[in-house]
C-alpha cells in the first residue's frame, strides 16, 4: 500500500478539514493520532451539525488560525446526524474548505478478531445485538458515508504501526521537509520493523526496579525526574541529538520524506518512552513534522 491516503495539500493557505469515518476498529483513533502529532487540531465524535462552528473557531482562533482539523466521525453520532453529514461537508467544501473525507474500513473477521483481543465492546452491543450483527448494522448506517469518501482504506492486513505510519507519510508527501517519528519499543517484542535507526537504552539506570515508579511511564513526572538525576542518561540523549543533528540533514538532502528513529529498552515503558518524548521536544522546537509513538502502551 504504497499511494497516499490523502488529496494532496497543494494550497497551504487554505483551510483544509479531515474527516475521519468508518468501521468501529478499523483505525481511526491510530489515524485521528497521527494527524494530532503532525499538529492538525483534532476532535473526535463531533455532530455534523457543530462542524462548521468548529471550522470557524479554530481558523480564527485568538492565538493565530489554525488551518488543518482533523475531525472523528462513527456510529456513536445519532443516526439522523450521520444522515445529514454529507450535506455538511458540501456546505463546507462550497464556502472553501478543502474536505477530505476518509473511509476506515476491515474485514468483517478481522474486525471480530480485534474486538476480541482488545475485550472492548462494540458502540452498537448496548441494543443488545451479538458482534456480528453488530457489525452488520455498523456497515448499514456508514454507507452513505463510504459512497461518498475520497478514499477507503482497508486496514485489515495493517497493524498499528503501518497504518500510523501510512497516514503520516501521507500528509508528509503533503508538506514541506522530512517528517521524523520517534518510536519507543521493548526489545523482548522484537524490533521495529520500519526502523531506519536504532537505539539501544537499556545500558541506563532502569526505573522498574524502583517499586514507586513501576506502574508508571517515561510520561510521568516522577520517572523523568528519576531519569534526569542520572548522568549517564543525560549524556545518552546528548550523544543522540549530535548524531541526529550531524546526520539527518543528509537524508533531507537526498528527499527522503520519512525518518524513524527507535529507541528500545527491557520493557519499553520506562527509559525508552523518557528518550522519545524528550528527543521529540528539542527537534520540534527547530522543525515541523515531528511525530511520537509509544508501542507498549497503545
Amino acid at each position: 500500500m504504497t499511494e497516499s491516503p490523502f488529496t494532496p495539500i497543494v494550497d497551504a493557505n487554505a483551510i483544509h478539514l479531515v474527516v475521519l469515518t468508518g468501521m468501529s476498529g478499523g483505525g481511526k483513533t491510530v489515524a485521528l493520532r497521527a494527524l494530532e502529532d503532525l499538529e492538525f487540531y483534532c476532535v473526535d465524535n463531533l455532530p455534523a451539525a457543530l462542524m462548521p462552528q468548529l471550522v470557524a473557531a479554530v481558523s480564527h482562533g485568538e492565538h493565530g488560525p489554525r488551518k488543518r482539523i482533523a475531525v472523528g466521525v462513527d456510529v456513536r453520532n445519532r443516526v439522523a446526524d450521520l444522515q445529514r453529514m454529507p450535506q455538511v461537508l458540501s456546505e463546507l467544501a462550497m464556502a472553501g474548505v478543502q474536505v477530505h473525507l476518509i473511509f476506515l474500513d476491515s474485514r468483517d473477521d478481522v474486525l471480530i478478531k480485534r474486538y476480541s483481543e482488545t475485550r472492548r465492546r462494540h458502540p452498537l452491543s448496548i441494543e443488545r445485538l451479538s458482534l456480528a450483527e453488530s457489525i452488520d448494522q455498523e456497515r448499514r448506517l456508514l454507507r452513505p458515508l463510504v459512497n461518498i469518501a475520497d478514499k477507503v482504506i482497508d486496514s485489515s492486513d495493517l497493524n498499528v504501526h503501518q497504518l500510523r505510519r501510512l497516514f503520516a507519510t501521507g500528509y508528509a508527501e503533503a508538506s514541506d521537509g522530512t517528517t521524523l517519528l520517534f518510536e519507543s519499543f521493548a526489545y523482548r517484542r522484537g524490533l521495529p520493523p520500519d526502523a531506519d535507526f536504532v537505539f539501544d537504552a537499556r545500558c541506563l539506570p532502569n526505573p522498574h526496579w524502583e517499586p514507586a515508579l513501576r506502574p508508571l511511564s517515561g510520561r510521568d513526572l516522577p520517572v523523568r525526574e528519576y531519569l534526569e538525576a542520572q548522568p549517564m542518561a543525560g549524556e545518552y540523549y546528548v550523544d543522540i541529538v549530535r548524531w541526529l543533528e550531524t546526520w539527518l540533514p543528509r537524508f533531507q538532502g537526498a528527499d527522503r520524506s520519512y525518518v524513524t528513529v527507535s529507541i528500545g529498552c527491557t520493557g519499553g515503558r520506562h527509559r525508552s518512552v523518557y528518550l522519545v518524548e524528550k528527543l521529540a521536544q528539542h527537534f520540534r522546537a527547530e522543525r515541523g513534522n515531528v511525530l511520537t509513538f509509544h508501542r507498549e502502551l497503545e
